[in-house]
């Protein structure tokens, strides 16, 4: 419905309703000083639709595009093809909701969307059982977290230093109000993880450690025996993973004996968006599902014996006593779901495979031919489709300097790490099937023109 603003007649008719002879009656509880009297400085007055339009439209201008010319971000966030049938499918009437169901006999379509996207999350992540979504990964990183104390009766979480920051600032700052304890740190410009280290600080006071795979600077290890140690000292290993198109060639973290996995959902389906919305994972073993937040759909029959699906658990203070609820979690996100399982559907698991395969090769190709930029060192001994560049100088400028060349060549870990100059060198590169032969050739002759 278009919003059309009240007449005059109006106001005045409500006005004396309520028994108030002007607007102006309605604030007389507001001290004076307290009032604004005016416009407000430097705000726009009211403009028309098509002013507006207008307006919007040369804001817009000044984005420049990710498909406008070499694009090699990542962190995170990563640009790649999604197929035009995902963006037609998931504006369907029946489907175009953010929100999940209440009433089965009238959701079924929903409700089976959300039990397939839960099927493919699960066998993704390499685990029993997934949720129907959460908001991102940083939130359901965080959630993980406090899953694993109420399992574990501990409040001490131990975080790998490769977690990307942004996910362990969100961490912080829910601590701030659980009274959980996070150890972490920043990394460092090292070929290999902390995860030996990790598995030699868990003690009696430890409910998780949680780590990042590939991690913030695209290193990829075996979580194999840090399960063990976790497993051994009665703490959950939680693994995060913001890249899930790389559990199409490496072994996911369940394989590996990880007690719950999370991660950023973005890649597939949903696209960059500018920062939002995205879509997070969520996935645990069997035994720790009553635990887990969210909601989970499950199927079922119905009394003539069809086939039919339900919301089956919903732990949160909507259903729930608030002492018993495992989050405060509202909503799933369930709109981005839709679009990350009708992309994985089109994939199939051989799509996905030879997805994965083409990034790791265009990765290879990239840091094959970066590494011949003089001065620059490739920190990684193995990555997916992301690496870290070692630079003679600081990367944040030399980043500025290649976007006036129009090429957006990384991440700096300046940038991710301000008050770290131990870091600033670094430069994260994300190498996706979006990138083509000449977009790393340009990329490698404008960072030789720089560093010249």
């Amino acid at each position: 419905m278009r919003y059309l603003p009240l007449t005059p007649d109006d106001r005045t008719a409500m006005l004396a309703a309520i028994g108030a002879s002007s607007i102006d009656d309605l604030f007389a509880d507001v001290p004076v000083e307290a009032r604004l009297e005016g416009p407000i400085a430097d705000l726009p007055m009211h403009a028309s639709e098509l002013a507006v339009e207008r307006h919007m439209s040369a804001l817009a201008r000044r984005n420049r595009a990710a498909g406008e010319g070499p694009f090699f971000l990542g962190a995170g966030a990563y640009r790649h093809h999604v197929p035009a049938s995902v963006d037609h499918l998931i504006q369907r009437g029946e489907f175009l909701t953010a929100y999940t169901p209440y009433q089965p006999e009238i959701a079924q379509g929903t409700l089976q969307m959300l039990f397939e996207f839960q099927s493919q999350v699960a066998r993704l992540l390499g685990t029993d059982v997934a949720n129907a979504s959460m908001y991102d990964g940083s939130t359901a990183c965080w959630e993980a977290i406090v899953m694993a104390r109420r399992i574990t009766k501990r409040a001490k979480a131990l975080i790998s230093t490769g977690l990307h920051p942004h996910y362990r600032s969100v961490a912080r700052t829910m601590a701030k109000y659980t009274g959980d304890v996070l150890v972490d740190g920043d990394p460092t410009l090292e070929p290999g993880t902390d995860w030996a280290a990790l598995a030699g600080s868990i003690d009696k006071e430890t409910s998780c450690v949680v780590v990042q795979y590939p991690d913030i600077l695209g290193r990829i290890d075996d979580m194999t025996k840090l399960a063990d140690a976790c497993q051994a000292a009665g703490a959950l290993l939680i693994a995060v993973v913001t890249e899930p198109v790389a559990l199409g060639l490496i072994k996911s973290p369940g394989e590996m004996g990880a007690d719950i996995v999370v991660g950023e959902g973005q890649s597939l389906g949903v696209g960059l968006q500018f920062g939002g919305p995205y879509v997070g994972l969520f996935a645990c073993k069997t035994k720790y599902v009553r635990q887990m937040p969210g909601r989970l759909c499950g199927e079922t029959v119905d009394a003539n014996g069809k086939r039919g699906f339900v919301l089956t658990l919903s732990t949160r203070e909507q259903h729930i006593r608030r002492e018993k609820a495992t989050s405060n979690i509202c909503t799933n996100s369930g709109l981005c779901a839709l679009a990350f399982s009708i992309h994985m559907t089109l994939l199939g698991e051989a799509g996905l495979r030879q997805l994965a395969a083409i990034n790791h090769d265009r990765a290879k190709a990239a840091a094959a031919e970066l590494a011949k930029v003089p001065g620059i060192t490739v920190l990684n001994s193995s990555f997916f489709n992301e690496f870290t560049l070692l630079l003679p100088t600081a990367a944040r400028p030399v980043i500025h300097q290649l976007a006036g060349m129009d090429i957006l060549g990384g991440v700096s870990l300046g940038r991710l790490y301000p008050d770290n100059t131990g870091l600033e060198n670094g430069l994260v590169v994300a190498v996706t099937e979006t990138v083509t032969g000449a977009d790393i050739s340009a990329f490698a002759a404008a960072l030789k023109e720089v560093l010249a």
